[in-house]
């Protein structure tokens, strides 16, 4: 389980950057392992399907900012199912991968989330939902408006893309980075104000006390 340690501190180097475990989860042949491998290795090729689960890291460079992923990427087949519930557990986010040539794909895609949010109460997890192969527009079966429509009721964020063409594979990742460094800068905003307000509490309880004669 990867640790999700604080949002480093303005002084912190970016070789010290806070871990999240990332997970993706879809089908089979959805291009889950294709997203991965264009992402971390900026590589494209034929992948047999996976086996378990694989393991990749990434170091995210967002400027002033910076974490590591630890990606896990999730067998898709049917029988793998029960031991994929094994590695999404204690994850900070995960991308629901489905192929916009297959409805069948979305309809999973919507399953893996109810069997995520068994696991996790629903807003814990940043989930982004993905439509990948989008450079076989012309054998589309999920409409663009489909996938924004289920995500926005499922308060999900949204993007397609292409992992053999490389297309919007780095921000979709990079967008589930922002949003997972915005939670913990607000985290420890509102962790900050609590230890604010108990040291102003026990300052004034504690002069109250010394005022009587």
């Amino acid at each position: 389980m990867a640790q999700t340690g604080q949002v480093p501190s303005p002084g912190a180097g970016l070789d010290q950057p806070c871990v999240f475990k990332l997970v993706l989860l879809g089908s089979g042949s959805v291009g889950k392992s294709s997203l991965a491998l264009r992402y971390v290795k900026n590589d494209f090729k034929s992948i047999l399907p996976t086996v378990g689960c694989a393991f990749f890291t990434k170091v995210v460079d967002l400027g002033a900012k910076s974490l590591k992923f630890e990606i896990w990427d999730t067998a898709g087949q049917e029988k793998y199912h029960s031991i994929c519930h094994l590695y999404f557990r204690g994850a900070n986010a995960a991308l629901l991968v489905y192929d916009i040539t297959r409805k069948d794909s979305f309809c999973k895609a919507q399953q893996w989330l109810k069997d995520l949010e068994r696991e996790s109460p629903p807003g814990e997890v940043v989930v982004m939902l993905v439509g990948n192969k989008t450079d076989l527009g012309e054998q589309r079966e999920v409409t663009l408006q489909e996938g924004k429509e289920f995500a926005e009721s499922k308060s999900l964020l949204f993007m397609e893309a292409s992992a053999k063409l490389n297309h919007q594979v780095t921000e979709v990742f990079n967008a589930v980075a922002w949003e997972l460094l915005q939670r913990e800068e607000k985290k420890e905003g509102q962790q900050q104000r609590g230890d604010a307000g108990l040291a102003l509490n026990g300052a004034s309880a504690g002069q109250a006390r010394c005022c009587p004669h």
